[in-house]
């Protein structure tokens, strides 16, 4: 059985030839195969780590696990799929969730272990039945305002928990982030989350030397003297050693919490598998349900021993469009790369001691950007927000979320935010168009750019 594991070597090994790209069963020579692979690691270094950090769960064990499924993802597409996969920020605002009402890191992971679950068997669906499923269950309304809602209901977070820490911090690094996305170009701009890293590392560290120790709150609720950068953990920690392994709890509450992700994960790959296939000239339609069973598969063995969900990233993407290299053998590398970050403790010790404020800074933007990739959802499907069929359930929705508001059915359950929410936006968009006027149901035409109906009303 072919598995994807054998390329042709392209050209002369050394570059693309202009015009051309180098094709996933194709790679340039070994050493800078094995160099695009690193490139591709530090792409998704900076968010792949953070969101680990901001779960509670251990880094290494994150990037060990984003390893492993990656893996798993390039041999079931058969290395047809170049990508790598690893936590995705849509989970934090899960994991958030369960923390605040008492979870641990074993119901986290057991909870979205569920999740694995689900999206792998929606994934065999999609197989089976085609994609049409995902578009008649979630259409481009509902899949937007939860990716909104998700993204948005995080913004307590770093509110109350980070900005906090170290206000000033967080504001610089907030704005060197936001400069080197905008600013920069190519490559650098793909990894501009891992420049605001090392600026702030390097800011806390100059902080903590000029004005000694801050007093401010730090993970407590009560304010202290503490270091901004405290470092204390990465001289204690071994160089070669294996992460920490927890199995998961699960507990329905939690669950009901973290199943809305499934939506959010549908979209990011199938946009992932459309966007590899729009690059290479590729029809990779007859992938998608592979693509998002492997993703599903991968979250359950990471999750099953501790560790974080992965899914496919699109920092990658944008590497793969800068060097036009989308070769499968460099995803391999990576892969390897990670397996070897998550056997240094120390390393990881590195990560954990990202300071308060400097994520902060960080999570304003990328909490902010989750929020938007929902809106840009419906510009994209051209959704009309007029049409009351569309802007009710949203809008209704996208506020529970945001608002985390409770409904309580009794003292052992109840359903709130991410989950409430995720409910209102489907069940309210099916019933509503169930009952709603054929008027409602139809398309609008589109228009001209720069008209609207309501401007040719008045005309």
């Amino acid at each position: 059985m072919r598995l994807g594991v054998r390329w042709t070597l392209h050209g002369d090994g050394r570059t693309p030839a202009p015009g051309a790209v180098v094709r996933p069963d194709e790679r340039l020579s070994w050493p800078r195969t094995v160099g695009l692979g690193a490139q591709h690691v530090v792409a998704m270094f900076g968010a792949s780590f953070v969101s680990p950090v901001l779960m509670g769960l251990d880094p290494n064990l994150a990037i060990m696990m984003s390893g492993i499924a990656t893996v798993i993802f390039l041999l079931a597409t058969k290395g047809r799929v170049p990508s790598y996969l690893g936590c995705s920020l849509s989970f934090v605002g899960v994991a958030a969730a369960i923390r605040a009402t008492g979870g641990t890191s074993a119901t986290v992971t057991g909870a979205v272990f569920v999740v694995g679950v689900v999206l792998f068997f929606v994934g065999l669906a999609v197989q089976r039945f085609g994609a049409r499923i995902i578009h008649a269950a979630m259409p481009p309304i509902v899949t937007g305002a939860v990716v909104m809602l998700i993204g948005f209901n995080l913004a307590p977070v770093t509110a109350a928990t980070y900005w906090p820490q170290d206000q000033w911090t967080a504001l610089l690094v907030m704005l060197f982030t936001g400069l080197a996305v905008v600013c920069l170009r190519g490559f650098w701009s793909r990894i501009a989350i891992f420049l605001g890293l090392i600026f702030g590392y390097g800011l806390s560290w100059l902080l903590d030397r000029v004005f000694g120790r801050i007093h401010s709150v730090n993970g407590g609720p009560q304010a202290v003297d503490h270091w901004r950068l405290d470092l204390s953990g990465v001289g204690k920690a071994d160089w070669i050693g294996l992460p920490s392994f927890h199995a998961p709890s699960f507990e329905w509450s939690a669950i009901l919490v973290a199943l809305p992700v499934v939506i959010a994960l549908i979209a990011e790959n199938a946009g992932h598998v459309k966007a590899v296939g729009e690059m290479t000239g590729t029809n990779l339609d007859d992938k998608l349900g592979t693509a998002i069973a492997a993703d599903g598969a991968g979250s359950m063995l990471s999750t099953a021993v501790g560790g974080p969900p992965n899914t496919t990233y699109s920092e990658n993407i944008g590497v793969m469009a800068a060097t036009r290299v989308y070769s499968t053998a460099a995803y391999w590398a990576a892969a390897g790369f990670a397996l070897l970050f998550g056997l240094c403790p120390k390393f990881g010790a590195v990560v954990a001691a990202i300071p308060g404020g400097v994520l902060g800074g960080i999570t304003v933007i990328l909490y902010g950007m989750i929020g938007l990739l929902g809106a840009q959802i419906w510009i994209n499907a051209k959704v009309d927000l007029r049409n009351p069929l569309n802007l009710v359930p949203a809008a209704a929705g996208i506020i529970i979320g945001i608002g985390n508001v409770t409904l309580k059915f009794s003292d052992n359950f109840q359903l709130s935010g991410i989950a409430l929410g995720t409910i209102v936006v489907i069940t309210g968009y099916h019933v509503l168009r169930a009952l709603a006027p054929a008027h409602l149901k139809e398309q609008e035409p589109l228009l001209d750019s720069g008209t609207s109906s309501y401007e040719k009303d008045q005309a």
